[in-house]
C-alpha cells in the first residue's frame, strides 16, 4: 500500500507542476513582455497586471499543489525514487503539454530527451 501512495504522490505531482508551469507560461504570454511593459509604465503596473491574471493565480496555486503533493511522496517514499521519477516524468509532461496546450514546437531530440527520461523512470522504478 506503502508503494500506491508514494505512486499517487508522484502522478500529483506531475500533473500539478505541468498544469502550474502551462498557466504560467500561458499568463506571461498574455501579460507581454515585462520588461518593455516596466520601461513604458513602470513596476507596479507590471506586477498588478500578472497578479490579476487569472492563469497566473491558477499556476500558483497549482504549483502550491505540486510542491504539498512533493512533502506527501517524500513521507510515503524514498527520497531516490521520488525526487527523480517526479522530476524525470514532469519533463516528459511538459513537453506533450506545451504541444498540445501552448502549441509550441516540440523537435525530434526533445521526444528522443522525453523518451530516454521515461525509460529511465521505468529501470528506477524496477
Amino acid at each position: 500500500m506503502k508503494d500506491f501512495y508514494t505512486w499517487l504522490g508522484i502522478v500529483l505531482i506531475v500533473f500539478s507542476s505541468t498544469a502550474g508551469d502551462i498557466l504560467l507560461a500561458l499568463a506571461m504570454k498574455q501579460v507581454g513582455d515585462v520588461d518593455d511593459l516596466r520601461k513604458a509604465r513602470g513596476l507596479p503596473f507590471v506586477l498588478l497586471r500578472v497578479l490579476r491574471n487569472p492563469a497566473f493565480v491558477l499556476g500558483i496555486a497549482s504549483m502550491t499543489l505540486g510542491f504539498f503533493s512533493l512533502l506527501f511522496a517524500l513521507s510515503w517514499g524514498d527520497v531516490s525514487l521520488v525526487g527523480p521519477a517526479s522530476a524525470s516524468l514532469t519533463f516528459v509532461a511538459n513537453a506533450m503539454a506545451a504541444k498540445v496546450f501552448l502549441h509550441e514546437r516540440v523537435g525530434k531530440r526533445r521526444w528522443a530527451a522525453a523518451l530516454c527520461v521515461a525509460g529511465g523512470v521505468f529501470l528506477l522504478a524496477g
